[in-house]
């Protein structure tokens, strides 16, 4: 059984590749344009232009962009599940409404940088992004900057970097939209938005409200059962079906949006972002107690709020930002050792505030020459404590650290195009993170046009990049180690891509490309077990991370009325440790690094007729291994799995009102898998959504 199995998966394995080449140029049609609120029809295909004249600033820059459709399918969606459906980067998720991290091309978590509205967001604490916690609802423009693109954007992307941001555009007049989802395991989704827009001003207010018991069933595979027959003698086994238990949560967000344009060329902004959440976190699947015996909760209250002016001419551009952050989250795991008897286990509590400040401009003297610079600041309040500690003489000690620590990050660009065909970029940028400076990040970037028949386009780019280890890597106590080393690589890319369309035997549109990388990072932190009971980190590995990373986007009309739009991506990403042996013992070097598959792959489609809309998501990825040394025989590797979610969606207009039906199913097949060891996944459920909004009068 486990070999057709394995057959079967390896088809499906194959099947993905047919689909690998990574969209670099923008298609020049776009197949679907529909508003995000009230979709109730489908606008045709038009005449295909091959030839363009493409954007100086993205030359030699390999990016991923996602489009609103994506962006604001339903309002359940985190940018994990975007993410997931709609590129090739790896996803790794802890279970339903949990810790939910993202990685490029072999990469950590922690090398993947993340920016809202210019702001980087990544918890200086530990370096990374829970995706989770991102509404997609709140995301209007998002887009992945591959490798050595991320420069363009931000030091520290090892691996890449992810690009979030709002838009100030609204539709004129007082307007409202209220989407209300009910789907299984008693989940309920609420989003409401309110907006106003004239000639000068741009308002916007957004919430979104989401609760469940989150309490799905599951076969649990760590767990066996033993059958016994009448004297009580064993006679077969089978894994048991158990309830997720403790995983409830409870997340609200509210943005608050306010834009000021002057007609002369400036913009002012104003972005302001809450999040209140409360998450249980869910017991393992090895856990044998019962969930009334435990609490284990976390806790956080963040704002995010960032002010700008923009100040725009026909030759330049200058703006200013300023934001700031303020994080508390609190993790209590506590459980009740006699009846009615609670003893707290941790009590663990952190407080980030982060100021931030930013001035660039942007200057073309000719066509042919562009030009950028860019300072930016972050300065980081750290105060992070476990209060439960007990002393020998029963005092209870606060074991942390409180730190402060300011990051500058600058960058020059030059881009020009000696002809029309030929695009150059040199990047300079230069880091520094409390008194360290990192040594000099240059980033070189070159395009050309092949054949204007079909838009064939080569790029080619390379890089040096360097990361800071993070507040918790230098002082968490105990294990923090202050003379760590910045972790830095090289990175390597080129690719082709190309964008065709036509108006026979139906308009149709197609693009896409496909991408070889090499990237190798020195200095790879880790953190591993030592003689006094407890983890530290230390500078010990050499990571070879290549492969190969495609897309592919299709779009025609088949018939008046009808739409058909699809999209893959394809990634094969070995991730080699190439570091020297810790002991005669360690079996992890030339291995593939832990919870990185080496093939991932995903699959949209999407059929409109008229006011209907039928959507098809696939997601896949390989297998992973849950140990450095790649072994088996103690926890495994986690099995290669495969994801179908399903949606049809119906739109009706009425004279006061337009309404939006969607019927999601998720997990269309019912699959049984895992993303994190121990951790469970829920099989197939629905979700039902229903959108109101409101004409205010309009035709």
């Amino acid at each position: 059984m486990k070999e057709d199995k394995d057959n079967q998966l390896f088809r499906h394995r194959l099947s993905c590749i047919n689909y690998c080449a990574l969209c670099i140029v923008h298609c020049a049609l776009i197949a679907l344009s529909i508003n995000a609120s009230a979709q109730s029809r489908v606008n045709r295909l038009g005449e295909v232009v091959a030839w363009g004249k493409r954007p100086m600033k993205e030359i030699g820059v390999q990016k991923t962009s996602f489009d609103s459709l994506a962006l604001k399918e339903n309002i359940a969606l985190s940018m994990a599940d975007i993410l997931t459906f709609n590129s090739s980067v790896f996803v790794k998720s802890y279970g339903r409404a949990t810790l939910s991290t993202v990685a490029f091309r072999g990469t950590s978590p922690s090398h993947t940088q993340v920016t809202w509205n210019g702001m980087r967001i990544n918890s200086p604490m530990l370096g990374m992004t829970d995706f989770s916690t991102i509404p997609s609802y709140f995301i209007d423009q998002a887009t992945l900057l591959h490798g050595t693109s991320s420069v363009n954007e931000t030091g520290g992307g090892l691996g890449g970097a992810v690009k979030l941001g709002t838009l100030p555009s609204v539709a004129p007049g007082f307007n409202l939209q209220y989407v209300q989802g009910i789907g299984s395991f008693r989940t309920f989704d609420e989003f409401a938005r309110f907006t106003y827009g004239n000639d000068h001003w741009d308002v916007s207010t957004r919430v979104v409200y989401s609760s469940s018991p989150n309490d799905y069933t599951y076969i649990n595979h760590d767990k066996r059962e033993n059958i016994y027959d009448d004297n009580h003698q064993i006679i077969g086994w089978y894994h048991p079906k158990e309830r997720n238990r403790s995983g409830s949560y409870k997340d609200f967000h509210a943005l608050q949006e306010v834009y000021y344009n002057t007609g002369r060329g400036d913009r002012f902004g104003l972005n302001a972002w809450y999040i209140r959440s409360n998450r249980e976190l869910p017991m393992l699947t090895t856990d044998y107690g019962y969930e009334s015996d435990f609490d284990n909760r976390q806790k956080e209250n963040t704002l995010r709020a960032v002010a700008s002016w923009d100040h725009r001419r026909s030759s330049w551009r200058t703006g200013l930002r300023a934001g700031y952050i303020h994080t508390r989250m609190g993790y209590d795991y506590s459980r009740e050792v006699a009846p009615g008897i609670w003893a707290d286990m941790t009590r663990s509590r952190s407080r980030v505030n982060t100021v931030y400040g930013q001035a660039e401009g942007e200057y073309s003297p000719s066509r042919r020459l562009y030009l950028t610079a860019s300072l930016s600041a972050h300065q980081h309040f750290v105060k992070s404590a476990d209060k439960n500690v007990i002393l020998q003489d029963g005092d209870r000690a606060i074991v942390g650290y409180n730190k402060a620590r300011v990051e500058l990050s600058g960058s020059a660009s030059a881009k020009w195009q000696p002809i029309d065909r030929l695009g150059l970029s040199a990047v300079v940028r230069q880091e520094m993170a409390g008194t360290t400076w990192a040594p000099v990040i240059p980033a070189l970037f070159v395009d050309g046009i092949l054949s204007s028949a079909g838009n064939v386009m080569v790029k080619a780019s390379v890089s040096r990049n360097h990361k800071f280890p993070t507040l918790n890597d230098l002082y968490f106590l105990p294990g923090g180690n202050p003379n760590l080393l910045s972790e830095s690589g090289w990175t390597y890319d080129a690719g082709v891509s190309f964008d065709i369309g036509g108006k026979k035997p139906f308009p149709f549109s197609m693009g896409g490309s496909i991408t070889w990388f090499d990237s190798r990072i020195d200095n790879w932190i880790i953190w591993l077990p030592t003689t006094k009971g407890f983890f530290s980190p230390r500078n010990v590995k050499k990571v070879h991370a290549y492969g190969i990373e495609g897309k592919l986007n299709v779009a025609f009309e088949p018939a008046k009325g009808w739409v058909f739009d699809l999209s893959g991506s394809y990634s094969w990403t070995p991730s080699i440790n190439e570091g020297e042996k810790l002991s005669p013992a360690d079996r992890s070097v030339g291995k593939q690094l832990p919870y990185v598959p080496r093939h991932s792959a995903s699959l949209t489609g999407r059929l409109t007729w008229r006011s209907w809309s039928f959507l098809y998501k696939w997601a896949y990825y390989s297998e992973r291994y849950t140990m450095s040394s790649n072994d088996i025989t103690l926890t495994g590797a986690l099995p290669p799995y495969f994801m179908s979610n399903i949606s049809l969606e119906k739109n009706l207009k009425f004279r006061p009102v337009d309404l939006q039906l969607k019927l999601a199913v998720n997990n269309l097949f019912n699959e049984d898998y895992l993303s994190v060891l121990s951790r469970p996944m829920p099989g197939i459920n629905f979700e039902f959504f229903i959108g109101i909004t409101p004409k205010f009068g309009k035709k």
